[in-house]
């Protein structure tokens, strides 16, 4: 029995990272997907729009059914948020993201993407969601963490050096279909080019983690707003692309390539991911949802080189290299504000209880938050004291 409880209770404790890892794996596959079916001439406005209509024809009868009793109430503030989330995710966001992947490769954008976590840190210090006292070790680590990770993009964004064989995949052959259509002189600037366009995109979503955070706390139908999110995003897509593409035939489509990219990435990519990061977000914060970025890079590097013949060049290696140096020492000091704060909980807590000559300790877990909750009693005070894992 007891082997059976400490099996069970570990799995629940693993159950973040597990989904965590599991969309890694999804997110690697949608940008192979992806870059071929961009390389083979999809127009990305128009791979945003079927993305986000898979996604909200996936999620939405879910969200009908298992949350039509607890759905909150939607306030018109709560519209505007998911209004602006539609505008950050969907067509900020993707739309930028899909531009650079087809300038660059899928490696590189992923490598690219691993500034998130600093990008979210900067944010949430700006908006005062985090505090930052210089003094102490762990707040200097976030800061020179964000510091290096920036200057890891900024190097994989002007230097690219000589190209790095991964593995003898030159002696590989690839299918025509698969290699990217611009290989003339101006290859180079359309990779600083895309580049940029990557930068602003991992710009979008940290806000878009952000803003998630901020109205998952008065909306906390997760499938729900994420239907709602996938089909404000739809919409506003589709006004994008009328105004950037004036040709009737980039809407066709055909059981191809095109269809299974705007089928994948709207179910696995918008439609899960966004249900699964929103539960993982409300136990473990947006830090701990961006921290398993770089498995995606690496599991898209080795399917890159070996399916898209794609060149990985020494800039963007030390570029990769610098921007996780810097994503984990984010993360340590992230990881050592959390132990901080829950040793300063369970000391205040034992002091209170001591005074009161009487001392009473129920670990159980909470949904909602790690707070001490005060019960009122005949002779003395008891507190019930909710204690949480830290973050590894």
């Amino acid at each position: 029995m007891e082997g059976d409880s400490w099996c069970g209770s570990f799995f629940q404790r693993s159950k973040p990272y597990i989904a965590m890892i599991s969309l890694q794996f999804g997110f690697a596959g949608m940008n192979i997907i992806t870059k071929v079916s961009l390389n083979r001439g999809m127009s990305h406005y128009v791979l945003v729009v079927y993305r986000h209509a898979f996604a909200t024809a996936a999620i939405a009868p879910f969200a009908l059914v298992l949350e039509r009793k607890v759905r909150p109430r939607i306030t018109f503030v709560m519209f505007m948020q998911m209004f602006v989330l539609g505008l950050l995710g969907p067509v900020i966001d993707q739309n930028l993201y899909y531009a650079g992947l087809k300038f660059t490769s899928p490696t590189y954008s992923c490598a690219l993407s691993n500034v998130l976590p600093a990008m979210t840190f900067l944010m949430a210090v700006i908006f005062r969601m985090e505090k930052v006292d210089i003094r102490k070790v762990r707040c200097q680590a976030k800061v020179l963490g964000t510091g290096v990770t920036v200057a890891g993009a900024m190097l994989m964004t002007l230097y690219k050096g000589k190209v790095i064989n991964f593995l003898g995949s030159q002696y590989m052959h690839h299918p025509r279909n698969y290699e990217p259509v611009n290989t003339n002189a101006s290859a180079e600037q359309d990779w600083v080019k895309g580049s940029i366009l990557l930068i602003i995109a991992t710009l979008a979503w940290a806000s878009f983690f952000i803003l998630q955070a901020v109205t998952l706390r008065k909306y906390s139908a997760q499938l729900s707003l994420t239907a709602i999110v996938c089909f404000l995003g739809t919409l506003q897509s589709i006004a994008v692309t009328f105004v950037m593409e004036h040709s009737p035939s980039v809407w066709s489509i055909g059981w191809d390539m095109n269809l299974l990219a705007a089928a994948y990435a709207g179910i696995v990519s918008s439609g899960i991911t966004y249900y699964v990061q929103g539960i993982v977000m409300q136990k473990k914060g947006p830090v701990f949802v961006t921290a398993f970025s770089p498995l995606m890079m690496v599991i898209v590097a080795i399917m890159g080189t070996f399916i898209l013949a794609e060149k990985i060049y020494l800039g963007g290696i030390l570029g990769a290299i610098l921007i996780v140096i810097g994503l984990y020492q984010v993360l340590w000091g992230k990881q050592k504000e959390q132990e901080e704060e829950t040793v300063e909980v369970v000391t205040e807590v034992m002091k209170c209880c001591e005074e009161n000559g009487r001392m009473e300790t129920v670990m159980e877990e909470s949904v909602e938050t790690n707070d001490i909750e005060k019960q009122k009693g005949e002779d003395c005070k008891e507190f019930r004291v909710v204690i949480g894992v830290p973050k590894a």
